[in-house]
């Protein structure tokens, strides 16, 4: 008869694969309170591997000798951290998620653009790459051009 192996236990011995191993976790110094510090190569070689989706944090972390609980707090510590340098990164960037809103003063259409009667209202639907949605409604057409434009001219990152 053939076993049949879960996904997660499939994905659980992938991931101690990665490690090279199931040794415990190497501590390069015990301090007097009994508080282990971690060789960080192989710490950080066990975090990746813990924030691979499916693994088991607990099985993985018995497998290295490392409470389950600790390991995911070093794996919860990494996503903020890894936040953190995105919203830097973006921060950085000095971009804006706004669009910069333009004021049409009315004069004269200009001979390119036909007139419309006010009630073939026009509408304008885009979706920024940051999420955002914007939508106008009953819009002439020289407003309209005018935020086309804008929206042509705008370094929006994605969100």
């Amino acid at each position: 008869m053939k076993e049949s192996v879960s996904t997660t236990e499939t994905v659980d011995i992938m991931a101690l694969d990665i490690l090279t191993g199931s040794e415990p976790l190497r501590a390069v110094k015990v301090l007097s309170n009994g508080k282990r510090r971690f060789d960080p190569n192989e710490k950080d070689r066990l975090i990746e591997a813990a924030m691979k989706p499916g693994v088991s944090v607990a099985r993985l972390a018995l497998a290295r000798g490392v409470n389950a609980n600790q390991l995911r707090n070093w794996v919860k510590l990494r996503r903020n951290r890894q936040a953190q340098d995105t919203l830097t990164v973006v921060a950085g960037q000095e971009t804006s998620a706004f669009v910069p809103v333009v004021a049409a003063s009315p004069t004269a259409r200009q001979p390119d653009m036909p007139a419309r009667s006010s009630s073939a209202g026009m509408r304008l639907m885009a979706s920024l790459p940051n999420g955002v949605r914007l939508e106008l409604e009953n819009v002439d057409e020289r407003a309209l051009c005018a935020m086309i434009e804008v929206l042509g001219r705008c370094n929006v990152p994605a969100g």
